[in-house]
């Protein structure tokens, strides 16, 4: 299993858990007894380039697993340090307001389907992941650009019926469909979305949290 993670910040867990600490191409390499781990950098570009020339330097890995921090949309239910595992990602910057379709094309076909805004996770890894962790698939969505008040993030869990947002989510998952690969995501709420403020935030808190929650699957 290859684990994947935004930022080194989000990887202390992996980093304790590692037999070894290498570099990959600038970016942090993890290896532990059944599983290894990578850094893809921020936000979408950065996250699609690193996975897409790591997966071609090596056809071994069999599955990808994303990992790390984000932003709870006001109705979704959920808190600071609660852990949430993805059903889909939603790439709501890409296209019209309202996503691709409206313009005919879509970001992705696979397997004879046309994929727009919505990349659906693993179906059976995710259902084996809920039945060990307990928690509910919800949507999560990603953008380059985050909210800023809670207003617009409102606005956006209006529009996409999302739960969580990110940063890369959606790029992990296209990717790893382009390659044929069984994808996951599972993220802890370190903040509200739309919420700026680092005082309302609790990475340490949604990063031990995560860290519980990833600790049997290790």
């Amino acid at each position: 299993m290859l684990i994947v993670y935004p930022t080194r910040g989000e990887a202390a867990f992996l980093r304790e858990r590692a037999l070894e600490q290498t570099s990959w191409r600038g970016r942090e390499r993890l290896v532990g007894r059944e599983w290894e781990a990578l850094e893809l950098g921020l936000g979408k570009a950065n996250a699609a380039m690193t996975l897409a020339a790591f997966l071609e330097a090596h056809p071994q890995v069999r599955q990808v697993l994303l990992v790390g921090i984000a932003g709870a949309y006001p109705g979704s239910g959920l808190g600071v340090g609660d852990v949430a595992l993805a059903a889909q990602e939603i790439q709501a910057d890409l296209g019209t307001a309202g996503g691709l379709e409206a313009l005919g094309r879509a970001a992705l076909e696979v397997d004879g389907r046309r994929l727009f805004n919505h990349l659906p996770a693993d179906p059976l890894w995710t259902a084996r992941l809920h039945a060990q962790t307990g928690l509910l698939p919800r949507p999560f969505l990603t953008r380059d650009a985050v909210s800023e008040t809670l207003e617009e993030a409102a606005e956006l869990e209006r529009r996409w019926g999302a739960a969580l947002e990110n940063m890369e989510g959606a790029a992990v998952a296209q990717t790893a469909l382009w390659f044929g690969l069984p994808w996951a995501e599972m993220r802890a709420v370190s903040n509200p979305a739309g919420v700026r403020d680092k005082t309302r935030w609790d990475v340490p808190a949604a990063l031990e949290a995560l860290a519980k929650v990833l600790e049997p699957l290790l």
